[in-house]
C-alpha cells in the first residue's frame, strides 16, 4: 500500500498552512492517531498519519516530515526495523510513542535511532513539550555558526560545518552521526577539559523539558564511542565520571 493510500492530512492543515512542520503519527489504531492528529493540529502543525511500518517508510520518502512520531507495536514491519529504515537514509527526529516501559525496550529503540522515547499513558503537554524541542532543534541544526575546528590525534570536530571526520591512513574521511549523536558531541566538545553534568547535558541535547533520562546518555555515548574512539570499551576522548557526568578530553593511549 503506497503513501498515498494511507496518509492523511490533519482537518484544517492545507498547502496554505505555509512554513508550519510536517509531523508524521504511525500507529496502528485509528482512534489514538485520530486523537494525536488533531492535538497537534491544534498547536498548529501540519499532520499526517500511517498505520503500519510500511506505509509509514513510504510516507516519510514522499512527504519529507520534520519529525516522525512512531509507534513501535505496528503491522507488516516492527517499529524497531520502521526506525533503522528510516535512519539509514535520513537523520529526520524520530519520537517513540509505546506502553512498553522495560528500558531494554527504550534501549533498543535508542539504538535502532530513535531520539527519544515517551512511554504511554503520557500528558498531552509532555507529549507537545517534547514535539516542539525536536522540531525547534532540527530547524536551528540547518543553519551553521562560525567556530573552530577541534582537531584529536583520531578525528577532527567541525563545529561550524556540523560534521566529524576521522583520521583513515593519509585522509580524514566523514563520520556518519546521527543528530541527537552530533548534538552530545558538540556539547561536550565545546566544553573540553569541563565535567558537563547528566542533568546540564540532557538539557543541552535534549531540550530543557528532560534532565533525568540518564539512560539516554548511557546508549548515545556507546554509539558515539563506537564510531570515534580508537578502543571504545577504553575510552580517550569521551570520558564519564560516574555519577557526576561526562567530559571530552584527551587522556592519550
Amino acid at each position: 500500500m503506497n503513501a498515498t493510500n494511507t496518509a492523511n492530512t490533519a482537518d484544517g492543515a492545507t498547502a496554505s498552512t505555509g512554513p508550519a512542520p510536517l509531523v508524521l503519527v504511525v500507529d496502528d489504531e485509528p482512534a489514538f492517531r485520530r486523537a494525536m492528529e488533531v492535538t497537534l493540529a491544534a498547536a498548529g502543525l501540519r499532520v499526517i498519519t500511517a498505520p503500519d511500518g510500511a506505509a509509514a517508510i513510504d510516507s516519510v520518502a514522499a512527504e519529507r516530515p520534520a519529525l516522525v512520531v512512531l509507534g513501535l507495536g505496528l503491522p507488516v514491519m516492527d517499529g524497531h526495523d520502521v526506525i533503522a529504515a528510516i535512519r539509514g537514509w535520513t537523520k529526520i527526529p524520530i519520537l517513540v510513542l509505546s506502553a512498553r516501559h522495560d528500558d531494554r525496550d527504550k534501549v533498543r529503540a535508542l539504538d535502532a535511532g530513535a531520539d527519544d522515547y515517551v512511554t504511554k499513558p503520557f500528558s498531552m503537554d509532555e507529549l507537545l513539550a517534547r514535539v516542539r524541542a525536536h522540531l525547534r532543534r532540527a530547524a536551528v541544526g540547518t543553519g551553521a555558526e562560525e567556530a573552530p575546528e577541534v582537531e584529536t590525534a583520531d578525528f577532527v570536530v567541525d563545529l561550524a560545518r556540523a560534521e566529524v571526520r576521522r583520521s583513515e591512513g593519509d585522509a580524514f574521511v566523514a563520520v556518519h552521526l546521527t543528530p541527537t549523536e552530533w548534538r552530545l558531541v558538540e556539547a561536550l566538545v565545546r566544553e573540553r577539559g569541563r565535567l558537563v553534568s547528566q542533568r546540564d547535558l540532557l538539557r543541552r541535547v535534549w531540550g530543557p523539558e528532560y534532565g533525568t533520562e540518564a539512560n539516554y546518555l548511557r546508549v548515545f555515548m556507546g554509539q558515539v564511542r563506537a564510531k570515534l574512539e580508537p578502543s571504545p570499551s577504553t575510552p580517550r576522548y569521551f570520558h564519564t565520571e560516574p555519577g557526576l557526568g561526562y567530559r571530552f578530553e584527551d587522556r592519550g593511549r
